[in-house]
């Protein structure tokens, strides 16, 4: 004679209980009381009753539901599903293993520069000093975002001080002021400023290796600031990488 469940378009899942288990009275009659193992046939289907369908979605992944269970078993509580379970093991993990050696860790910063005039300017040593932690690095890769729209990020020559002059003339001259603008609220710097920051961009990307930024020998990191008086600047620095096997830091 076909099931309940079968007639519905269902099946039956075999649930394994442990012996003793405290169970609701639903299913306290399917256990045998000298078993220390039971196999508790189940009815689910996709048409059965709505009440019932959370219960068939944990037994197909073999979960009897809590609420099938005493208040003393150590199922998870019905507001509990098995991926939000999963993601609480998950982030324990990476909790426990953020800072082991050997271990791919992210680390994140903000930091904010001093005021610069108007021009462009070798940052690398203040961005060096601001994350001695890269020592602790392997490999990886450094981002650098700088939070603002007037200001951008650049990699150009760190050897010859005309460099960084040279580089504000000729943005000067591919984004000059004046009255040909329709964003004047701001000063006749401001439009311009933006311009150059979505030219000259806003991030930068920079491989680590053996706790250094990898730069070429006349590379060096810019700070591009586009307004007269534009103030302090924030950039985000995150790093994501591998440390060193050993735990020790490179000199």
């Amino acid at each position: 004679m076909a099931s309940p469940a079968a007639a519905l378009g269902g099946s039956r899942v075999a649930i394994g209980l442990p012996r003793g288990a405290p169970l609701r009275p639903q299913l306290a009659p399917l256990v045998p009381a000298n078993s220390n193992t039971c196999f508790v046939s189940v009815e689910t289907g996709p048409t059965l009753p709505q009440s019932n369908r959370h219960r068939c979605r944990h037994f197909r992944h073999a979960r009897v539901s809590a609420s099938l269970f005493g208040s003393s078993s150590p199922s998870p509580p019905p507001s509990a599903s098995p991926s939000a379970a999963s993601a609480s093991a998950s982030t324990a993990d990476l909790a426990n293993a953020a800072e082991a050696p050997g271990k791919t860790v992210w680390l994140q910063k903000t930091i904010e520069l001093p005021p610069y005039k108007r021009g462009c300017h070798v940052i690398t040593s203040q961005i060096m000093r601001a994350v001695p932690e890269i020592a602790e690095f392997r490999v990886g890769i450094a981002n650098l975002f700088v939070l603002h729209t007037s200001a951008s990020l650049t990699i150009n020559e760190n050897a010859s001080p005309d460099v960084p002059l040279d580089m504000e003339d000729a943005l000067n001259r591919i984004a000059p002021e004046g009255n040909h603008y329709r964003h004047l609220d701001e000063g006749y710097d401001d439009m311009p400023a933006h311009v150059k920051s979505s030219l000259m961009g806003c991030s930068l990307t920079i491989p680590i290796m053996a706790g250094r930024f990898k730069l070429g020998i006349w590379q060096g990191i810019y700070l591009n600031e586009h307004r007269n008086y534009g103030g302090a600047r924030q950039v985000c620095i995150t790093i994501h990488g591998e440390k060193r096997a050993d735990g020790r830091v490179y000199r």
